[in-house]
C-alpha cells in the first residue's frame, strides 16, 4: 500500500496500533504497520520498555503516546501536608455503599489516604509533568510523539523534529483539528466516539471527512470503530491516509491485559462499551461494570475533575481485585470489541485486516465496472 502515512514513516501498511503492551507494539511494526506505546509510565519503567522495544523491533519504526490534557485539578496541592482522604464525605460514602453491596471490605481512612497519595505521586497528566518522560523518549529512535487530550506542550514539536520524529494529536472535532494544526503537528488523528478511551461526541463516519477537509492538505488518520478490512477501506474512502486502532489488540495473545478482562471483552457486545465519566472525570468509553452502572443511578454524585475521579476508580479496582471480585473489572474499550470473538495473534489480526481490505477493494472495483 502507498499512502502519505506509509511514505512518511517508511511502512508497508498504514495501520497504526495504540497499545500499552510493548509486545503488541513490536508485533504490529514487524508486520509492516506502526506500533505506538501508550504512556502513563514512570521514567524508569518507560526506559525499560523502550529499550526492550529497540531490541526486538528489528529496526522498524514506532512511537509513544502521552496523555496531556489541557485542564486538570492541581496534584501538588493534594500532595501537600500529611496524607489525608482527598474525597468528599459524599464521594467516600458512595464508594463504600457501592463496594459494600458486593461485600468488599472497607478501607480505613489511613489506608485510603496512603493509597491515594501513592497513586497521585505516579500520575503524569499535565504537559509540564512529561518533561522527564520526554527526556527518556528522545534517548531512543522513536519516530512519533502522539498527544492525547490536548495540544503538545511548547517546544515539543521543535524538539521532536530535531530528533527526526513526527508529532501528532487525537482530535474529536474540526475545531480541535485546527488548533492542533496551528500548534505545528505533522498530522492529526480524527477519533470518532466509537473509540475506546477518552473520546468526543461525533461518529467516525461524520468526523473523518470533516477533519480531512478542514486541515487539508495535512494528512489525517481515522480512529474509532476500525478493526477489520471493510472498516479500513471505509476510512480511506472518507479521505484518511491510514487508520489508528486500539481496542482490536486488547484480546490478542500478545496483550498483557488481565486474562479475566480479555475474556470479558470476548464475551461482550458493542453496547457493552459505554461512555462514562466514572473512569477519569472526562468522557471515556470503557467496558461496562458494576462501577459504571453505579454512576448511572439518580443518587450518584457528580464525577470529580481529573485526576481525582481516576483516584476513585483506581481504589475501587484495587479493592475489588484484592477481594477477587470480577464484577468491577473494566478497561477502556471501543465498540469494535463486538467483533472480537476469540483470542488471536497480533500478526493474524493484521493479516485478517489486510485480506478483508483486499477483498473489499476487489468488490468495489467490480461495482464500478
Amino acid at each position: 500500500m502507498r499512502t502519505r502515512m506509509c511514505e512518511m514513516f517508511g511502512i508497508d501498511v498504514p495501520i497504526f496500533a495504540f497499545s500499552h503492551c510493548r509486545d503488541v507494539v513490536v508485533e504490529v511494526s514487524r508486520a509492516g504497520g506502526f506500533g505506538v506505546l501508550g504512556g502513563g509510565l514512570e521514567p524508569e519503567q518507560l526506559e525499560i520498555e523502550l529499550r526492550w522495544i529497540d531490541e526486538h523491533i528489528g529496526g522498524r519504526p514506532y512511537g509513544v503516546d502521552f496523555l496531556m490534557p489541557g485542564r486538570s485539578a492541581s496534584v501538588e496541592d493534594a500532595l501537600e501536608g500529611e496524607p489525608r482522604d482527598l474525597l468528599s464525605t459524599r464521594h467516600r460514602a458512595f464508594i463504600e455503599d457501592v463496594l459494600g453491596q458486593s461485600e468488599i471490605p472497607l478501607f480505613s481512612p489511613q489506608e485510603a489516604a496512603e493509597y491515594q497519595r501513592a497513586s497521585l505521586g505516579r500520575l503524569k497528566i499535565r504537559p509540564d509533568q512529561h518533561l522527564d518522560l520526554l527526556d527518556v523518549t528522545f534517548r531512543h529512535p522513536v519516530k512519533l510523539i502522539a498527544s492525547a487530550l490536548g495540544r503538545p506542550p511548547p517546544g515539543l514539536v521543535e524538539r521532536a523534529h530535531a530528533h527526526g520524529a513526527r508529532v501528532s494529536a487525537l482530535v474529536g472535532s474540526s475545531d480541535h483539528a485546527v488548533k492542533q494544526r496551528d500548534a505545528g503537528v505533522d498530522f492529526v488523528i480524527a477519533q470518532g466516539n466509537e473509540a475506546g478511551g477518552h473520546t468526543g461526541h461525533i461518529s467516525t463516519m461524520v468526523l473523518v471527512p470533516q477533519v480531512v477537509d478542514t486541515v487539508a492538505p495535512m494528512p489525517v488518520l481515522a480512529a474509532g470503530g476500525i478493526g477489520n478490512g471493510r472498516q479500513m477501506a471505509a476510512a480511506l474512502a472518507l479521505g484518511a491516509e491510514g487508520v489508528w486502532c486500539g481496542s482490536i489488540w486488547l484480546a490478542t495473545a500478545q496483550s498483557d491485559l488481565d486474562p479475566k478482562i480479555k475474556q470479558k471483552i470476548i464475551d461482550s457486545g458493542s453496547s457493552d462499551a459505554v461512555i462514562t465519566k466514572a473512569w477519569s472525570g472526562k468522557n471515556n468509553r470503557i467496558l461496562r461494570s458494576n462501577w459504571t452502572d453505579a454512576w448511572t443511578k439518580r443518587d450518584a454524585p457528580e464525577p470529580l475533575m481529573m485526576p481525582f475521579q481516576g483516584l476513585m476508580t483506581k481504589e475501587v479496582l484495587h479493592r475489588a481485585k484484592k477481594a477477587n471480585s470480577s464484577d468491577f473489572l473494566s478497561h477502556p474499550a471501543g465498540q469494535v470489541i463486538g467483533q472480537i470473538r476469540s483470542e488471536t495473534s497480533v500478526r493474524q489480526t493484521v493479516h485478517d485486516i489486510l485480506s478483508e481490505f483486499a477483498d473489499t477493494m476487489e468488490r468495489l472495483e467490480r461495482i464500478l465496472k
